[in-house]
């Protein structure tokens, strides 16, 4: 089984659809990242359910 998924999302910033690499042997994670297009500090927060669906929050660093 492949641990790594790539969904696509949109920047909360420029609203530019990036690329993100998720690890989907880590149930829960918080990271920064910056955006791929404007480079402004994405903050994520992933989770892997159970039944591996994931759940993608991309917030700004007002959020």
């Amino acid at each position: 089984m492949n641990d790594l998924a790539e969904i696509k999302e949109h920047c909360p910033y420029c609203g530019e659809t990036i690329d993100v690499l998720i690890d989907r042997s880590v149930p829960h994670q918080n990271y920064i990242e910056d955006c791929q297009v404007c480079c402004q500090p994405i903050t994520f927060d992933v989770t892997v359910e159970l039944n591996g669906e994931l759940t993608v929050l991309l917030l700004n660093e007002n959020e």
